[in-house]
Order: structure tokens, then sequence, then C-alpha cells
């Protein structure tokens, strides 16, 4: 990473820089299945959501901007997957094709590596070939596929599934 890139736990003040990269995914892309686009309260809400399950939540910073977050949530809400979760990446096109996705993914892994966490799910709306390349450089490995699940843009979108075993 650039002398002026940082990885950071993300604070309260990042929400609106957040929902700004979120929000292009929104409306332009099929990365997210959210249809509407969320404002930096609702990203604060999401953040403490998470920040209170004890996970982490970080942003990639460089010359003082936020160029992309990543965090992992819950998997599901029984107890017995309480060591596993679910990661979401998110970079600004600024931060793409410069590794730097890759390196914000490292750090959220280590930091849940720390944490006690076994299992990283990554899901992935299709086709998405940098997602997937990104997965499984990291040693994800792809697990199945549910077929034509999300509707979005007037046309179906199936939605790959990888994962990663932190202790294996």
């Amino acid at each position: 990473m650039g002398a002026e890139a940082a990885i950071r736990d993300a604070v309260d003040g990042d929400a609106a820089a957040i929902a700004a990269i979120y929000n292009v995914h929104v409306r332009d892309t099929i990365v997210t299945f959210e249809l509407d686009e969320v404002d930096a309260a609702e990203m604060m809400r999401r953040m403490a959501q998470v920040r209170a399950l004890g996970l982490p939540w970080l942003v990639l910073e460089e010359r003082g901007d936020v160029i992309g977050y990543a965090y992992a949530g819950q998997w599901k809400a029984r107890a017995a997957y309480a060591r596993t979760v679910e990661s979401s990446i998110y970079l600004a096109d600024a931060a793409c094709g410069r590794g730097l996705g890759k390196q914000l993914y490292v750090a959220l892994i280590e930091r849940l590596h720390a944490h006690g966490i076994h299992a990283v799910i990554g899901g992935v709306s299709l086709p998405n070939a940098a997602s997937v390349a990104l997965h499984e450089r990291l040693g994800f490995e792809a697990v199945g596929a549910f077929r034509e699940v999300g509707w979005k843009f007037g046309r179906w979108i199936d939605v790959g599934y990888w994962q990663a075993r932190l202790d294996a």
C-alpha cells in the first residue's frame, strides 16, 4: 500500500463517505441487491450493529478520503453460527485495480482470525469476475451458487458463495 493509503477502524464520522461509496453500487451495479440509497444515519446504524457484535468495520483511507471499506456481519442468528461471518467489501472507483482491495480484505481477515472467527463467507452477485478473483486469490473456495435469487435492473441475478476457514 502506498505511503498515503491506510487501513483503520471506521468511526461514525466515516458514515457519509461509506454511504456514498455504497450508493454508487446501489444505483449502478448488481453488487448489492439493495434498491434504495442509504443515508449516513442508516449507515451509522449498520456500523453500530456490526460493532455491537464485536466484529470489525474497516475503512481504506487515502489522502484523508475514505476510498473503501470492509466489514463482517453475522452469518445467521442461531448460536451455533457465532464463529461464522459474512464479509463485505466495497471500493470507490479510485481504489480499483491497484491492489488496495486485496490489502483491505487481508486486514479484515486478520482481524476476524484474531477475534476467533472460524469461517468467512463471501457472497458474490454474478457475473463479477473481479470479486471472484479477489476471493480466490485470498484462498476462498467456491461452495455453491443460488440461481436467479435477486431481481434488479429488470433481470434475475445469481449469487455465488465462497468460503474461507481461518483456522483450518
